[in-house]
């Protein structure tokens, strides 16, 4: 067997240690023994861009505004630029930075490039941060931050998920704008919350792996009327 070897550590703000590891060609982020994310598992990750944007009619509306918080792999981001037209403006919103360089260092081949879309825009920020700064702002709103609504790694994102975090959101959409979630189980109560938070919800399951197979994930979508 091919033996792991630890690529960079980078403390976690709030607490915790972040490790970027390969295996081989694979690549894992890892919080202590936890495995955030894989380049193996990609599936869910890419149905959130796709799904969300075909839900705003992204691809057909010139000058679409996307909010991705939580740059984890690139999945989400490569997977909404092939769906935008040339006019369209992504904002990526990471907290650590050193994601960002492990994306743009030794991840560089399989990044593709996609940092240096010149529709994307990078923010080392708390994504809460950047959905409070403008009313009516973005298009679509997706969030894959933590482990979702049961995060992993801070507490402090707890409040995204919460009724004023849900607020926020709502208010920074442009009607009939989209907020989609990734979690990586189903949550009922958190399906409640965003419909008592004004949105008309549609929950969809999705795989893991590209290939339809693997764990099951959700996304939740919240339109905003």
């Amino acid at each position: 067997m091919i033996p792991r070897e630890t690529i960079d550590t980078v403390q976690v703000p709030g607490g915790g240690e972040m490790r970027l590891v390969r295996r081989g060609t694979d690549w894992f982020i890892m919080l202590g023994r936890e495995e955030l994310m894989s380049s193996r598992m990609s599936g869910s990750e890419e149905a959130l861009g796709l799904l969300a944007c075909d839900r705003v009619g992204a691809c057909d509306r010139v000058g679409a505004r996307v909010l991705i918080g939580g740059y984890g792999m690139g999945f989400t981001l490569r997977a909404v630029l092939g769906r935008l037209g040339p006019a369209a403006a992504v904002t990526v919103a990471e907290l650590v930075p050193a994601v960002i360089a492990w994306a743009k260092g030794p991840m560089a081949d399989f990044a593709q490039g996609c940092l240096d879309d010149c529709r994307v825009t990078v923010a080392v920020a708390d994504v809460g941060a950047v959905i409070a700064r403008a009313a009516g702002a973005w298009d679509a709103i997706l969030l894959d931050v933590d482990n979702g609504p049961d995060g992993l790694t801070r507490q402090a994102n707890d409040r995204l998920y919460s009724a004023a975090g849900l607020a926020a959101a709502r208010a920074a959409l442009a009607p009939g704008g989209v907020l989609a979630v990734w979690s990586a189980a189903a949550d009922p109560a958190f399906a409640l919350a965003l419909g008592r938070a004004g949105f008309a919800v549609d929950e969809v399951v999705v795989r893991a792996r590209a290939s339809g197979k693997g764990a099951r994930h959700v996304i939740w979508f919240g339109r905003r009327g």
